[in-house]
């Protein structure tokens, strides 16, 4: 693999996938790989994008919309500078997806399919930290009870649908595949540009 990193020749990929399904492990495991291989690559983290944007996130719907805005835009400002990205966010309608797709010609998704199930429990081990801890289990008993949770908004795969792309360029089983042959799917498509 050489460095693409020029003008013109950058691309992105969207690592998209319910909270919790380990878009973040594969995100960085793959920037790593490519930067062992030359190949520099930057990382968009929605979640610590969004605390910039929005230093006090109230997580509507409004704001939701936003921060997606916002983060397609500079996705698509870099790879135009010739700069590689690397997406990691949830965002749960495909429209936020086709957004950057539409305006790329080197773009990819790259889905992390795993049942809610398995993302609560991957979820509910992880520290509080740019994401409110036990996400899912406060999102099920506000459903369940009407609680209210401050800072909780609406959570992909309780409340709101997570609609996949079945045209998505690589798919991971995030229930069997580990990082590693995960990452190993997202290099054999990226072998193409890079």
């Amino acid at each position: 693999m050489s460095d693409t990193s020029a003008p013109g020749r950058g691309w992105a990929i969207w690592i998209t996938g319910l909270p919790g399904c380990g878009k973040s492990s594969l995100a960085r495991a793959v920037r790593e790989a490519l930067e062992a291989l030359g190949v520099r690559a930057e990382i968009l983290e929605m979640d610590a994008r969004r605390k910039e944007w929005f230093p006090q996130p109230t997580y509507s719907a409004e704001e939701r919309a936003r921060a997606y805005e916002l983060l397609a835009d500079e996705a698509v400002a870099l790879t135009r500078q010739g700069r590689n990205v690397i997406i990691d966010a949830t965002a749960p309608a495909l429209a936020m997806r086709q957004a950057v797709r539409e305006r790329l010609d080197r773009f990819a998704e790259v889905h992390v399919r795993c049942s809610v199930e398995t993302a609560m429990r991957r979820e509910d081990s992880r520290p509080q930290g740019k994401v409110m801890a036990g996400l899912y289990r406060k999102a099920l008993e506000r459903k369940a009870t009407g609680q209210q949770f401050e800072g909780l908004g609406l959570v992909p795969g309780v409340d709101t649908p997570f609609e996949e792309n079945p045209q998505a360029e690589v798919v991971v089983d995030g229930e069997v595949e580990g990082v590693a042959q995960a990452r190993d799917k997202v290099l054999e498509f990226l072998a193409r540009w890079t």
